[in-house]
């Protein structure tokens, strides 16, 4: 793996929470207390009626719904950040063969499942994302990552044979729901009046990454978190639910909406954008475009994928649409977009008596691609954020993991 990719990772070690939920607790170890959770009173009930927009991907390709489908898109992007996407045309077999082997690695035992745990400044493998300090509060979760594009970075080592049919697993999940994000790209793009290449060509170089997240019930949920407050610092992430066991909230308003799973969508979170130096003569035209999220995926569709605009696939350069997860981030998108387009704030929180499972796919530029405001906004508002080099972006976004709130504010002008 190259050394650009390894300096931005890293965590130190820390207790297997699988194990630690598996022993009589008599309370919750202190660096997992939340006690900001102790005034959690903005928290929307799973009763509520208020929940994120769905949209329809075959409608989207249907020329007689599309024009009113694409306008209900845009404005889901604009009030929520968050939709849900049904009919998006990944298999069933597929998705449940991945589901399947990710229960499966993660009820191995535990010294079995340490043999692909994570090294020292290395962001792959099983154990807990980026823990910086020995005082930092920790998540109620454990997880495995693994880069699977470009191929050339993938490093097998990480990449468990127990299951046997795991790496075959991840490998066509991942193909098959990157289809689904060109896809949805290249519809993004016409829906702004432009080529769909505008904007999926600058994903041709694309980091992904597979983070498989295992969430364990917790007698004491009311004073833990599976994954702390922030927005995403991916350009596209797309989260497969594998159990149907609520957690995933979104921040609207000042409140937290529970994320409702529809069997068989993806829950789409729109993430970051991101404008290269390279496309220029494109700034004109780019209006605050931007690259969605898929948030909480959950089951299967019925539009087959070669209904989406074709492109050419080159398997060692293209990128999978995983990020589509289902649900993994939008602070980029705050950045290019000159502020038009706000970065959507989530966590997920613990189940008192089932474990919850989840797949976060993410995709990224280039390290070396340059992040800054579309020119367009720049003229009509002046420019709100700085450019900045994507790796120091990342660098940044871990190290302000557990400070999500006040991220932007050391990229404004």
């Amino acid at each position: 793996m190259t050394k650009n990719l390894i300096s931005l990772g890293g965590s130190l070690p820390v207790d297997n929470v699988q194990a630690l939920a598996g022993t009589e607790l008599k309370d919750v170890p202190d660096r997992y207390v939340r006690s900001e959770l102790e005034y959690d009173n903005d928290v929307v009930s799973t009763d509520n009626d208020v929940e994120i927009p769905v949209i329809d991907l075959s409608r989207l390709l249907n020329q007689k719904s599309a024009s009113d489908e694409l306008a209900k898109f845009h404005s889901a992007c604009l009030d929520w950040g968050f939709f849900q996407l049904m009919n998006h045309g990944v298999s069933e077999e597929v998705i449940e063969k991945m589901k399947v082997d990710m229960e499966d690695f993660f009820r191995l035992p535990l010294e079995e499942k340490k043999v692909y745990g994570q090294l020292p400044d290395s962001i792959e493998g099983y154990g807990q994302a980026f823990v910086k300090s020995d005082e930092q509060k920790l998540e109620w979760a454990d997880m495995h990552l693994l880069i699977t594009i470009p191929f050339k970075e993938r490093n097998m080592r990480f990449w468990p044979n127990n299951p046997t049919s795991f790496r075959e697993s991840v490998n066509k999940f991942s193909k098959d729901v990157q289809e689904v994000a060109m896809c949805l790209i290249g519809l993004m793009a016409r829906n702004l009046g432009l080529e769909s290449q505008v904007l999926t060509k600058p994903f041709e170089n694309c980091i992904q990454s597979v983070r498989m997240n295992y969430y364990p019930p917790c007698r004491y949920s009311d004073k833990v978190l599976g994954l702390t407050p922030h927005s995403d610092a991916s350009s596209l992430t797309l989260v497969l639910q594998v159990n149907q066991v609520n957690g995933l909230q979104i921040k609207k308003n000042g409140k937290w909406f529970p994320v409702k799973p529809i069997l068989g969508a993806f829950v789409v979170n729109i993430v970051q954008i991101r404008h290269f130096r390279v496309w220029e003569s494109l700034k004109a035209l780019l209006h605050g475009y931007f690259i969605f999220s898929v948030v909480s995926r959950v089951a299967v569709s019925n539009t087959p994928v070669s209904a989406c605009p074709t492109r050419t696939h080159n398997p060692d350069t293209t990128p999978t649409l995983l990020q589509i997860f289902a649900l993994y981030h939008i602070v980029d998108v705050q950045i290019m977009t000159n502020g038009v387009y706000k970065s959507i704030e989530h966590r997920v929180v613990i189940n008192p008596d089932k474990e919850r499972l989840s797949i976060a796919v993410f995709h990224d530029p280039e390290i070396s691609a340059i992040i800054e405001p579309v020119q367009d906004l720049v003229k009509k508002h002046g420019a709100r954020y700085k450019t900045v080099r994507h790796a120091d972006f990342l660098n940044q976004s871990i190290n302000n993991k557990l400070d999500s709130k006040t991220f932007l504010d050391q990229f404004k002008l």
